[in-house]
């Protein structure tokens, strides 16, 4: 793509968003689809060509997830958090289940516990799942499937996401920050896992999250931290990836992009509506910039796009500006002396692996995975290769015994079991 053909199409999508009448609504639809890149976490440029492959597919498995929704169905105990600027901010709770106990075990460990030490058995580690940009506690379906039961989890909603409150300080008008996640997850900590050893897990923004917990709250990881998983997520420089197109393309978009956002997010229910008239269209973008293969599951990229859909556009259009000001390279030294795991896609056209490669620069006795024919959803495209690794994490950290997670998440196996 040429710079003025890129210019171009980004001009078009700031058009659409302050046009009115049937042809608006058709330039709207365009904002609609360009806007769906950035909540993939791309940019706009791709060819139209490739958009329209496997459209008939696309349609009906749509259609099949849509009527059936398997996916995202797993649910827990709720709760909901209080952040600084007073966002409630939505988790669930999944509880270990406890071993059936026999009848002495019953009649006397429980009495000699409460002889002996008069207190509570020792919390658990809970392990804490932080989701991505335009996603929600739901993008760890397949973990949460096979770990569910297995050990504590608390999956959460980022503010603005999912079941969370919309924040309240960007209602005000105040840009929301990565620093502002990072006390989001404190919070979150506070009032779902205040006692116990906690690890941590995080895609994408949910890594950065976790970084910017490590910045700001340095005692809570030495205390309390047994473990760390940085999943397709990045330090820093993330102004510098180029999305897979070419130099001239990226740095037209990168000139006129921030004035679309804020062009978008001003007129967000006409662009709403554009992006639903352009479903197939949002389908491509979304295939293209979530996944690395060729023969992902069509009931799995239509979850994908359903998670995408569910963030609105003025939300996407805020969130947006925080990942260019985003480095935290800094606070990675702080999960020095925990057992760390770095995983990414080989394809990931949103945080390269090259980003988790700098971050194992940092961290030289983590472990590094790179996965093949992967892309940024890497633990929706590639879950038993992600629950495997997490599993052997938790394993290492003394979280779960060995050999304990069965079925690895694996997306032949009932989705909602």
């Amino acid at each position: 793509m040429s710079e003025s053909s890129a210019e171009a199409v980004v001009a078009a999508t700031a058009n659409a968003a302050g046009a009115a009448g049937a042809a608006g609504w058709r330039r709207a639809g365009i904002a609609g689809a360009a806007i769906g890149v950035l909540a993939a976490g791309a940019a706009a440029g791709v060819a139209v060509e490739r958009l329209t492959v496997g459209r008939g597919m696309r349609k009906k498995a749509r259609l099949a997830l849509d009527a059936t929704g398997p996916y995202g169905s797993l649910r827990g105990t709720p709760g909901r958090a209080v952040a600084d600027d007073g966002t409630e901010l939505y988790y669930e709770v999944d509880e270990v289940e406890a071993a059936p106990a026999t009848a002495d075990e019953s009649a006397s460990s429980g009495t000699r516990r409460r002889r002996l030490f008069g207190r509570k058995a020792p919390a658990p580690v809970t392990v804490v799942f932080s989701h991505g940009y335009c996603l929600g506690q739901d993008s760890w379906h397949f973990q949460r499937a096979a770990l569910r039961g297995l050990v504590r989890a608390v999956y959460w909603d980022q503010r603005s996401h999912g079941r969370s409150e919309r924040g309240r300080s960007q209602a005000d008008g105040v840009p929301v920050g990565i620093d502002q996640l990072g006390r989001d997850l404190k919070a979150v900590i506070d009032a779902a896992a205040p006692e116990g050893p906690v690890v941590l897990a995080g895609h994408s923004m949910g890594g950065m999250t976790m970084m910017a917990l490590a910045d700001q709250y340095p005692a809570l990881i030495r205390d309390r931290v047994a473990a760390v998983a940085l999943i397709g997520t990045s330090s820093g420089k993330l102004g510098e990836v180029n999305f897979g197109l070419p130099v001239a393309g990226v740095n037209a978009v990168r000139r006129v992009l921030p004035g679309v956002l804020k062009a978008l997010g001003s007129q967000a229910e006409l662009v709403e509506k554009g992006r639903r008239a352009t479903a197939d269209l949002f389908a491509g973008l979304i295939k293209r910039y979530s996944f690395g293969s060729r023969d992902v599951d069509p009931a799995v990229a239509r979850f994908a796009e359903r998670l995408i859909e569910a963030t609105p556009i003025d939300v996407v259009a805020e969130f947006y500006p925080a990942f260019t000001e985003h480095d935290k390279s800094g606070a990675l030294p702080g999960f020095r002396d925990v057992p760390v795991l770095i995983l990414a896609g080989d394809k990931d056209l949103v945080t390269p692996s090259s980003h988790s490669e700098a971050i194992a620069d940092v961290l030289p006795d983590a472990e590094l995975v790179i996965v093949p024919d992967a892309g940024h959803l890497v633990m929706l495209e590639h879950p038993e290769t992600v629950t495997d690794r997490l599993a052997d994490l938790l394993v290492r950290s003394g979280t779960v015994p060995a050999a304990n997670v069965g079925g690895h998440g694996s997306t032949a196996q009932q989705p909602g079991r």
